[in-house]
């Protein structure tokens, strides 16, 4: 599986950005995919996950009710709209992919697909 993340940015803070997860090599119908975020000398935390097959959207704290994750199956791509925006949601933002058997879906470390990472911007 390659994920490409993109859809990053610089935006004022209240504003919103769409970032998109594009998956190719394989269909990952069966797969969850998370979105984190790495702020500069912060470890990578969680913000969103969901399962490509369907089910209940799992987030952040710090997140819920301002960001939103979504999916569409035919084009294998996964969305998280950021509204609402604050200058401590500035990070670079990564999803992955995995089957997450056996392990937790909002630790980093049980995902073994990455993305490259989108930076995102929030200005006060």
């Amino acid at each position: 599986v390659q994920l490409q993340a993109f859809g990053g940015g610089l935006v004022q803070a209240g504003g919103s950005v769409r970032l998109s997860c594009a998956a190719s090599g394989r269909t990952f119908s069966n797969y969850f995919v998370g979105w984190f975020r790495q702020a500069p000398g912060k470890e990578r935390e969680f913000v969103a996950a969901i399962r490509m097959s369907g089910g209940p959207t799992y987030y952040a704290d710090s997140v819920k009710g301002r960001f939103t994750i979504s999916r569409d199956n035919a084009k294998n791509t996964v969305y998280l709209q950021m509204n609402a925006l604050k200058p401590e949601d500035t990070a670079v933002y990564y999803c992955a992919a995995d089957q997450i058997v056996g392990r937790t879906m909002n630790v980093a470390g049980s995902y073994v697909y990455w993305g490259q990472g989108t930076q995102v911007t929030v200005s006060s």
